[in-house]
């Protein structure tokens, strides 16, 4: 179901002889505002949809596209945009099944109102991206910044490593509350990942020589059931990983394959990076660094110039591997140029120094493994694993 809620009058640049019909969708469980500017208009008219109803949408569509051509005697075209968030990326490809040019853009990449209390609502956010929309499409492509949709069998792939990552936290939050149950009986060496970790949970006596309680003893046996559970369903997911990495080996030169070649990055430092970033394509080392959110972020206002740090605006997921990869690289690769620029840059400094460069040798790391795979650069001074030297 959809009905027109109200009509704007906006000040649009050279939309009288335009064909294009540009909507932007706000999306929420409950509703869904669209916010239409048909060609030749100069109002911006919003709609309501049912929340999920994909059919209601394209109706909607279909319909003002239809008044739009009947009014301008010409084929109007349809561009949609809307922002990435918790509906994915199913909405776009509906778009795009029904002929409609679909658009996900990067809501933080949006220029809002800097006031301390600026309105929102949900037809003004409407307008706002559709404004960014239009502008885009003029050819303003600084305006906002478009999301890449990965591909079904792309973005299916990724779902190992983050599941695996999920596993891995879960097991720690157990891990952790089953030694937190125990440290307030003054038992304090117990590790719960060890095979004989029951056998070793009967044996405890408290810090005053007491058996544990018969109700801790039942909790933490149930905490060690479901760290089992979880152990054994990430033991899963890492054979799936292994295996869908030595499949496409077969098949093709994939990032993967070539990255696992490298002394000191195994399975999972592999599969994650090709999986969340080498994947795509970039266009210079600038958009890779941007990507993995590690690019800087100066701030420069007359005289005043310095460094934020890094931007946090990319994959979360890559930066944080890319961080704990460049210690790795430091103890498994010590002879690299960039080995050595870290070592030089640093030197004997400690603490926040040495955290701050880490971050500097990601992005640079980053950077060379991406040439790596793409143009086979070599990192300069990189070993190889010896069972790939032999190849």
């Amino acid at each position: 179901m959809q009905s027109a809620t109200s009509a704007t009058a906006v000040a649009t640049t050279a939309r009288a002889n335009d064909t294009t019909l540009f909507a932007s969708l706000e999306l929420s469980k409950s509703k869904w505002v669209v916010t239409i500017n048909s060609p030749g208009s100069e109002k911006f008219s919003q709609h309501l949809v049912e929340g999920g109803d994909g059919a209601g949408l394209i109706d909607l569509l279909s319909r003002s596209r239809a008044k739009a051509e009947q009014r301008c005697g010409v084929q109007v075209k349809v561009i949609v945009i809307q922002e990435a968030g918790l509906d994915g990326f199913w909405i776009h490809r509906l778009l795009l099944a029904h002929g409609i040019e679909s658009h996900v853009v990067d809501a933080a990449s949006i220029a809002v109102d800097r006031r301390h209390r600026r309105a929102k609502t949900d037809s003004i956010d409407g307008e706002m991206l559709l404004r960014a929309l239009m502008a885009w499409a003029r050819g303003e492509r600084r305006v906002c910044s478009m999301v890449r949709a990965p591909s079904l069998e792309e973005e299916d792939r990724r779902r190992l490593t983050r599941e695996r990552g999920t596993l891995l936290k879960e097991r720690i939050q157990h891990t952790n509350r089953i030694k937190g149950l125990l440290s307030g009986q003054g038992v304090r060496d117990y590790n719960p990942l060890r095979r004989d970790c029951f056998e070793r949970l009967e044996a405890f006596r408290t810090g005053d020589g007491r058996e544990l309680p018969p109700m801790l003893k039942a909790e933490i046996r149930r905490e060690l059931d479901r760290i089992a559970v979880v152990t054994t369903q990430l033991a899963t997911v890492e054979r799936a990983r292994d295996a869908l990495i030595r499949t496409d080996a077969e098949e093709r030169n994939n990032p993967a394959a070539l990255l696992l070649k490298l002394k000191g990055l195994g399975p999972e430092f592999a599969s994650l990076l090709w999986l969340e970033s080498l994947f795509r394509n970039f266009g210079n080392r600038r958009q890779v660094a941007a990507y993995g959110g590690l690019a800087p972020s100066p701030w420069q206002s007359g005289g005043v110039e310095r460094d934020q740090g890094i931007s946090k605006s990319g994959n979360r997921r890559l930066r944080k591997t890319m961080i704990e990869l460049a210690w790795f690289w430091l103890r498994h690769q010590p002879d690299t140029a960039l080995s050595l620029w870290f070592h030089t840059r640093v030197g004997a400094a400690k603490g926040r120094v040495r955290r701050i460069a880490i971050v500097a040798l990601a992005r640079k790391l980053l950077v060379a493994l991406w040439r790596y795979v793409t143009q086979g650069v070599v990192p300069e001074g990189a070993v190889f694993k010896a069972v790939f030297k032999a190849a």
